[in-house]
């Protein structure tokens, strides 16, 4: 029972230090302290200093301290590096066939060269993502070709049979004007819609991208299979922010709004909806006010 109460004591005990001068020994100051409350500042001191030091050696001193932090960083700028090699590498053959296609054009040659390996198809959408397991049907096919500048066999308008449509809730891919009606007619199969500037562009529901590109007419282009067949298409974008295979949920963000393409005459959204090969109205299922 004596040593506690002595540890105590001895932690109460009070020591006067006292500084003189050198030369006449007279008194400059003086202060005392306990012993408990110099055990207390020199656990503050090395808890401070142990808390700076880990914090430099995790930011400024990483370098000197973390053995793996130069390969962690190698690993990563080759990383960087190769995706550059490689979207450098498709921009060439893109390109190069691009020129191809003008040759055979001014030649007189009406088939059009297309290397499977250097578009964005399937074989780059399985290397994007090996999941992506997207079998288009016939419907499908007719509007990827549309998409690709060819002429459509034929786009007729019928009603959606089912009550797929009818129940289902779309999101509107961006809310705004509508300055032209789909009309097919006069081959407008979608609408045009007119919003502020780099406004985000939506998925109407859930689905899958099945078509990313460019082309002359409509610029940048990004399309999205949903169920029953049902394919909801997005032009004129000024950037396309998914890749071929990617899995989007309803509303979530697939584009930028833009002006790309010579059939433009300012920034707008010219959408459309495809069910089973056959052109929707797209008014008829959302509302873009």
């Amino acid at each position: 029972m004596k040593t506690p109460g002595r540890f105590i004591q001895s932690l109460k005990a009070k020591f006067l230090i006292v500084i003189r001068k050198e030369q006449d020994f007279s008194v400059i100051t003086s202060f005392s302290i306990s012993t408990g409350r110099m055990l207390s500042i020199l656990a503050l001191i090395f808890i401070l200093i142990f808390g700076f030091s880990l914090i430099m050696s995790k930011t400024l001193l990483k370098a000197w301290f973390d053995p793996s932090y130069r390969d962690s960083e190698n690993t990563a700028l080759l990383f960087k590096m190769s995706e550059t090699v490689d979207s450098l590498r498709l921009e060439v053959i893109r390109k190069d066939n691009y020129v191809k296609n003008i040759q055979r054009i001014i030649s007189g040659e009406t088939e059009i060269f297309e290397d499977q390996e250097t578009l964005d198809t399937m074989p780059f959408a399985k290397r994007l993502n090996p999941e992506f397991n997207f079998e288009p049907s016939e419907a499908t096919l007719s509007i990827l070709q549309e998409m690709r500048g060819l002429p459509l066999e034929e786009a007729r308008v019928q009603a959606p049979d089912g009550g797929f449509i009818g129940e289902t809730y779309f999101f509107p891919p961006l809310k705004g004007v509508v300055t032209s009606i789909f009309d097919p007619t006069k081959d407008h199969f979608g609408i045009d819609v007119v919003a502020k500037e780099n406004e985000p562009v939506k998925s109407i529901a859930d689905g899958t991208v099945i078509f990313t590109s460019w082309t002359l007419g409509t610029g940048y282009v990004v399309a999205v299979q949903h169920t029953n067949e049902l394919i909801s298409i997005y032009k004129h974008n000024s950037v396309i922010l998914k890749n071929i295979g990617d899995v989007v949920k309803g509303g979530e963000i697939i584009s930028i709004i833009g002006n790309t393409g010579e059939l433009t005459t300012g920034p707008h959204l010219h959408f459309e909806m495809w069910y089973k090969g056959s052109p929707l109205n797209p008014q008829d299922f959302i509302s873009f006010n």
